[in-house]
């Protein structure tokens, strides 16, 4: 599996319709055959960043990077942030989420 985090740190005129903005981009690379889950977050410490969190089949990892709504995605968030967004993007084990073994809730 390909795990992958991207930190974007997002203009502040666009805070507010960022998630709107990219929505069509989120929800075709949802739609990937070879993704596990694309999720964003916001920072409490810092409500300029977003966190892209995705995992794909190491198989759906390279479709994902070629496909026409990745480009089109990736134009779409450039005119909204500040700089270039830092990543991390790794493969590892596994095929998703697994349980944390020290805080178990029975």
């Amino acid at each position: 599996m390909i795990f992958i985090n991207a930190k974007m740190t997002v203009k502040d005129a666009h805070l507010d319709t960022f998630l709107d903005q990219v929505k069509d981009y989120t929800e075709a690379c949802r739609a990937e055959e070879g993704n596990l889950w694309f999720e964003w977050y916001r920072s409490t410490d810092e409500p300029n960043v977003f966190l892209l969190s995705e995992g794909f089949t190491d198989e759906g990892a390279a479709a994902h990077v070629e496909s026409e709504h990745f480009k089109q995605g990736i134009e779409t968030m450039r005119p909204l942030l500040v700089k270039t967004p830092d990543i991390i993007s790794r493969q590892v084990d596994g095929n998703g989420w697994d349980k944390m073994g020290e805080l178990q809730i029975d």
